[in-house]
């Protein structure tokens, strides 16, 4: 009996979500160390645009400042939260019993529906600024756990990546294939970098602003908040949310009354707003064309398969497969509910119309045996 096309498409996309799932003690550091990997090759091709005249650096010592400056700055954030980490979790206790007891008193939310079980222990379900700082710092305990894994990884492909171009002409060398993925690779190269360079500026801007405008008005921990602040801004949506109310309501555990609670929720709302809705996608234009609703679908997604880190990762990797159907009729469709107003930016002579995956098996065996005989 013969299985469907769909049917077996539909079993292959659940089979590979359950090894994501499965597997994410393995995949997900090597996932990890290619994007550090890409980040350190970013930054050195930036360096690399730095010419006097006609000389320019050569790429070996670009690839060493890169990654000499990604080792600093980590250096930099590690020393910065070792300092602090500690005094931010000692606090977050006192932080929680004060906006419980806080909230507990505002008139409006004393509700009939709460009298049976208690408003309190409602909002503690609620609001648990412990288990929510204690979810963070796991996240990134984990990762740092499996940093020597991830260090492997990285240098295994920096060994390799000399070899990729081989790779490439040695699998699709007949039928055109070369030209079309080599096409497909330079695409999503370029809308990464793009989206990485452009989300690193807005954050970056958003995160020193808040942290300007918070040690401003005498917020705790004002540089902690800006550093939690840029990292969520890489979260979409959800992130930038987070990244408005999760500050104000530390200004309300941390006061008297209400004035420091809207002062920073408006101030750092409309940073928000300004930079997220009016820069960025001025910016960024129409390049990625994503659906706001598949954004979310996919954050949710990422999030429920690798958590916090997912959803770091959850917007390159839609703007990879995005790309990728893109280019095949079989799959364009696809593409175009995944875009945000149906149309796809893909060049007419990028459009692969016939590719067949068959790695030239005879051009490999071919050089293998020349080898040999040599």
């Amino acid at each position: 009996m013969k299985v469907p096309g769909y049917a077996m498409s539909i079993l292959a996309v659940v089979l590979v979500f359950y090894l994501l799932i499965v597997g994410e003690a393995l995949l997900l550091p090597l996932v990890i160390a290619i994007a550090i990997w890409y980040l350190i090759n970013t930054l050195a091709a930036t360096f690399r645009r730095f010419t006097v005249g006609s000389f320019e650096l050569p790429w070996p010592l670009c690839l060493a400042l890169s990654f000499l400056t990604f080792i600093s700055i980590l250096w930099a954030v590690g020393g910065f939260l070792s300092g602090r980490l500690q005094e931010v979790m000692e606090v977050i206790p006192v932080y929680q019993d004060n906006l419980i007891e806080r909230l507990a008193t505002i008139s409006f939310l004393d509700m009939t529906e709460y009298q049976e079980r208690g408003l309190v222990p409602l909002l503690t379900e609620w609001i648990d600024l412990p288990a929510y700082a204690t979810s963070i710092a796991s996240s990134f305990a984990g990762i740092l756990a499996n940093g020597g894994l991830i260090a492997i990884y990285v240098l295994f492909l920096f060994l390799e990546q000399g070899k990729f171009d081989e790779k490439i002409s040695a699998l699709f060398a007949t039928n055109g294939q070369e030209v079309d993925v080599r096409n497909i690779i330079d695409r999503v190269r370029n809308d990464i970098q793009k989206y990485i360079s452009i989300k690193m500026f807005t954050s970056s801007l958003t995160g020193v602003l808040s942290y300007l405008f918070l040690l401003a008005v005498d917020v705790d921990f004002a540089g902690v908040w800006g550093l939690l602040i840029f990292l969520l801004n890489f979260i979409p949506t959800v992130g930038s949310i987070v990244a408005t109310i999760f500050p104000a309501m530390i200004a309300l555990a941390q006061s008297d009354g209400y004035t420091l609670f809207v002062l920073v929720l408006a101030g750092i709302g409309v940073l928000q707003m300004g930079i997220g809705n009016i820069l960025e996608p001025r910016l960024m234009g129409s390049s990625f064309n994503l659906s706001p609703i598949v954004i979310l679908l996919n954050l949710g997604l990422w999030g429920y398969i690798w958590g916090i880190t997912g959803m770091f990762l959850c917007v390159p990797f839609l703007i990879i497969i995005t790309i990728i159907l893109s280019h095949f009729p079989q799959t364009r469709y696809i593409a175009v509910i995944l875009s945000s107003d149906g149309k796809l930016r893909v060049p007419a002579d990028e459009l692969v119309d016939d590719f067949d995956f068959k790695p030239n098996m005879a051009a490999l065996l071919g050089r293998e045996s020349k080898n040999d005989t040599n």
